[in-house]
């Protein structure tokens, strides 16, 4: 007997492109919320859990999220390479996690971490301190135009 071919089936927890729909292992209750940006990621910003210092902004999907809540360490997605990478795989910079959370709309996600080495893929600990625009500013109220 000869049986029909059946064509391939996706699987259903993995959408077909990482970002056209979300993912169905985040929890659904934290997939209703997020307010994904119209390529599907939503920026996260990491921060050493101690000292409060800024240390890089990476994207997620919901994918690289489910990771970074249940791994410990940050997973996020790679734009120019169009993958997922995971801090630390590849350069020793490990970015350990200690809290995650949201901002009051939705739309970017904080992951407080204990950070090893360099944050930044240049080798400095973060991204945010070789091109500062303006520091120690005056704190007073800006002068208005009238």
């Amino acid at each position: 007997m000869t049986s029909t071919p059946q064509p391939a089936r996706r699987p259903t927890t993995a959408p077909a492109s990482p970002h056209s729909s979300p993912s169905g292992h985040l929890a659904p209750e934290i997939a209703a919320r997020l307010k994904r940006g119209a390529d599907g990621l939503v920026p996260a910003i990491a921060q050493q859990y101690d000292t409060g210092e800024v240390l890089m902004l990476g994207w997620m999907d919901d994918e690289a999220l489910h990771r970074t809540l249940t791994t410990g360490r940050c997973t996020y997605w790679s734009r120019s390479r169009q993958e997922y990478w995971v801090k630390g795989d590849t350069s020793g910079h490990f970015q350990w996690v200690r809290s995650v959370s949201l901002d009051c709309d939705a739309d970017t996600v904080l992951v407080k971490v204990d950070q090893v080495g360099a944050a930044c893929h240049t080798g400095a600990r973060t991204c945010f301190d070789a091109d500062v625009l303006i520091e120690n500013a005056d704190s007073g109220v800006p002068a208005t135009d009238q």
